[in-house]
């Protein structure tokens, strides 16, 4: 079975277009015209060993706002697709990941409900051309629109650029873990509902 989705949202204030392979091995072509925001999309797709293309528009003289959130939202939106009707996957997924001196984890249930826990914090408001607070925003729009439950908590670290990068490794890794198909019950949904 293929998990794979591509999707497309246009606005007046973006254009962009998402395409997902969850079962990848960490291949990825970004270009969202936030180099940044950019880098961290490279460390999520190697780090969940997705296959991921990314091509954002946006009102970036403005500022990265619209152009980071509705990336989280297109993309969000491709890993619920590809995931299908969930069944024989894991579900539930946990990572740490370590950067010098920053460590971030998170835990993700692919549940079908939304919900962003954010334990995070910045000692600067910027990384390059990207506001720190749209990490948080980028998370927001990913677990809204994948319909997945979320913690990330910074368990260490002051370096911002650490932080962030930690964040979005585990971040992956915990899906990539939550993805991973669970031969025992392949063909069932993981859920005592019988949906997810």
């Amino acid at each position: 079975m293929t998990r794979i989705a591509s999707l497309s949202r246009q606005t007046r204030e973006t254009d962009i277009t998402v395409l997902i392979d969850l079962d990848g091995t960490g291949q990825t072509d970004i270009d969202t015209g936030i180099g940044f925001f950019d880098h961290m999309l490279e460390a999520f797709g190697r780090h969940g060993l997705f296959d991921i293309n990314i091509v954002a528009k946006g009102d970036v003289h403005i500022d990265a706002h619209h152009t980071v959130e509705d990336v989280g939202i297109v993309l969000g939106q491709a890993i619920e697709q590809a995931l299908g009707e969930k069944r024989g996957i894991q579900r539930f997924g946990q990572a740490a990941a370590p950067m010098d001196e920053a460590l971030v984890e998170a835990v993700i249930d692919l549940s079908g409900r939304a919900y962003l826990a954010w334990g995070v914090s910045f000692e600067r408001p910027m990384l390059g051309e990207m506001d720190t607070q749209l990490v948080e925003e980028f998370f927001r729009a990913l677990a809204g629109n994948g319909f997945f439950n979320l913690h990330v908590r910074q368990l260490a670290g002051h370096n911002a650029h650490h932080v962030a990068e930690a964040a979005f490794k585990s971040v992956a890794r915990a899906l990539r873990a939550a993805v991973m198909p669970e031969p025992r019950i392949a063909g069932i949904v993981p859920s005592t509902k019988g949906v997810l």
